[in-house]
């Protein structure tokens, strides 16, 4: 082969819909291409003229247009167009105009019809538009993870066991040990039908009623656990796996019709989550003290890497090492109160930021609160408190999660203080919005009560929900916040780096990547009124209220997810490397597939964030961080 069809060749393998074909197909376009130049300025397809090439730039830029004359998309390097075109009669649908001086690949009609005809990946690639490839992409993903795709009724081998919740202690383990058992549910059987009421566990029964020698007499209602966390039928093993993780329970009660259909527990999950999160979990709670934490943190890294390698996706790792956060958390808040004795005073102490919407990886700091309770005295319990919270911090720290830069930390007094005190901090924060005070305040807008009374989080969700979605000011004043980071994605659709320092040549994923849509996703979910901490359920709220169309709801969940995939494997690759993980990626380092799909992605994300500076009148200044 010649060596400049050499060169044209090696060019349009590195990008999509090429990268991935077979080189007779290759060495088929590149002897029947044509090259054409087009100054900037110059028109190249006219709204229904006739074309009979597929255009792909090897330099410059070009804007599409659509039927009416409204920009469409602004393309680069590596991509085509006028394929719409071709696949409907060889008419022009979207204009295209040079807007830098361009040096095109023309491929024939032919060649693309064999294209189409011949490679798959090719056809599905010139057959969507830009949005349908990126949920695509997405798609494809979870298909490939059984966690993802098989359903909790999967993991159900037998009908449940059950008693009334008026059987005695040794019935309740004669049941256990006759049927093979570790839970036994028990039924509620005063009503017309049984009602599951509570649930046993041989753990249960060594901790509640061998080791307080209670008599085999005893009603098994006074050791039972009540207020059951269960999950439907139709939910998918993943989701069982997070709600496992989320609520620390080892046995979970599957629900059909208000049935119960069966019992699913932590074991059988762990038959497909080789990854072993909840095992993990589970020993975080045996450790007596801060240095068996420390020790066995080493392990979250690789139960992070191997999710990765299953092609676990970012809403079932975030939420793994979010739970897994979270019980480290927990723990160290029993050991400190072992240390200090119980609390003066009822607490609640609060995850904040990626923690709180389940959306943590593995580089990442410490953010938390503790609420009060109203009778908080100063001078006689903030002594205890402060020591319990930098107990806490000192102990995630020891475990891989750094503290918090800018001090949102309970040890910090203003971060630690009786729940009317927070109602005051949200009520002013909503009621008379600042920029600083609100770019500063924006992470305690995702909260969660992890440890204690936990109602006193669920209070301040209450409040912010009753009020923000009234405030309109606030609104505005938190969607110009939200427009202060931008995605990474220049005028011509190329990657925006870093100019200086250390990560120069390089974009953050998550400052100009996740961040910004998490941002925005915030804004919609307080103006329509969520208790949603998670991103992904915030849009399934927003969606239902219409306050965004159904397509841009899910165009904005893929680009989330892809975006975030593409930071998790970076990480993951770095930890397999031997490398420090962390947000800032290089586009020589991404794949062709990448790269493409990123661009789509913070398109999204862009026109996102045009939405909502029109939809909360959000056209104040705002500035790039």
């Amino acid at each position: 082969m010649q060596a400049e069809l050499l060169d044209i060749r090696n060019h349009i393998a590195q990008h999509a819909p090429f990268d991935e074909m077979p080189e007779e197909l290759l060495d088929r376009i590149v002897t029947g291409i044509e090259v054409a130049y087009y100054r900037a300025g110059t028109q190249i397809l006219e709204l229904g003229q006739q074309n009979y090439w597929l255009h792909y730039i090897r330099s410059g830029a070009v804007e599409i247009f659509r039927r009416s004359g409204e920009l469409y998309n602004r393309i680069g390097e590596g991509e085509i167009f006028g394929q719409f075109g071709l696949l409907r009669n060889q008419k022009v649908r979207f204009p295209a105009k040079a807007i830098e001086d361009c040096l095109i690949y023309k491929i024939p009609y032919e060649t693309f019809q064999h294209l189409w005809e011949n490679d798959e990946n090719f056809a599905d690639f010139v057959e969507i538009e830009d949005h349908s490839r990126l949920r695509s992409a997405v798609s494809r993903r979870h298909k490939s993870n059984e966690l993802m795709s098989a359903k909790v009724t999967r993991l159900i081998a037998r009908e449940p066991v059950s008693a009334p919740t008026t059987v005695r202690l040794q019935e309740a383990a004669r049941i256990m040990t006759d049927n093979g058992v570790s839970a036994l549910l028990l039924m509620d059987e005063s009503g017309d039908s049984p009602r599951l009421k509570g649930i046993i566990t041989d753990r249960d029964l060594r901790t509640r009623a061998v080791t307080n020698a209670l008599p085999s007499e005893t009603p098994i209602s006074e050791i039972m656990s009540e207020g059951l966390i269960t999950i439907s039928a139709r939910s998918y093993i993943f989701e069982a796996m997070l709600t496992m993780l989320h609520n620390n329970v080892h046995h979970l009660p599957v629900m059909e019709d208000h049935e119960v259909r069966g019992v699913i527990a932590l074991s059988d999950i762990v038959k497909y989550e080789s990854q072993s999160s909840l095992y993990l979990v589970s020993n975080i709670y045996h450790q007596n003290d801060v240095k068996g934490l420390k020790k066995i943190s080493r392990e979250v890294r690789d139960s992070f890497v191997r999710m990765v390698n299953e092609d676990a996706n970012s809403h079932m790792i975030g939420s793994a090492m979010a739970g897994i956060g979270r019980s480290f958390s927990q723990r160290l808040l029993e050991l400190g109160e072992e240390k200090l004795g119980p609390p003066p005073i009822p607490y609640c102490f609060m995850a904040l930021g990626s923690m709180a919407r389940d959306e943590q990886l593995v580089v990442t700091d410490q953010d938390n609160a503790m609420v009060l309770d109203d009778s908080f005295i100063p001078e006689e319990h903030d002594e205890y408190f402060l020591a319990l919270a930098k107990f806490v911090s000192d102990g995630l720290a020891e475990c891989g999660y750094t503290y918090c830069t800018g001090d949102i930390m309970a040890t910090n007094p203003k971060w630690r203080q009786p729940l009317s005190v927070w109602k005051d901090y949200f009520t002013d924060w909503i009621d008379n919005p600042k920029a600083e005070a609100l770019l500063n305040s924006n992470i305690f807008f995702d909260l969660d009560g992890i440890y204690g009374e936990t109602d006193y989080a669920e209070q301040l969700k209450t409040l912010i929900v009753n009020k923000a979605s009234n405030s309109q000011r606030f609104l505005t004043f938190l969607a110009r916040n939200a427009l202060n980071r931008t995605p990474p994605l220049g005028f011509f659709r190329t990657f925006v780096l870093e100019e200086d320092g250390k990560h120069q040549k390089t974009f953050n994923l998550k400052r100009r990547g996740t961040a910004p849509v998490s941002d925005l996703i915030r804004v919609h979910a307080l103006a329509c009124g969520s208790r949603s901490q998670n991103s992904f359920e915030r849009l399934r709220d927003i969606a239902k209220t219409k306050l965004m169309l159904d397509d841009d709801a899910g165009n904005l969940r893929d680009a989330l997810e892809f975006i975030s995939i593409v930071r998790i494997r970076h990480q993951a690759l770095a930890i397999e490397e031997g490398r420090d993980p962390d947000n800032n990626v290089r586009p020589e380092d991404l794949s062709p597939f990448e790269r493409s799909h990123l661009k789509d992605a913070f398109q999204i994300v862009s026109n996102a964030q045009k939405f909502l500076r029109f939809r909360y009148n959000a056209g104040g200044a705002t500035r790039n961080v």
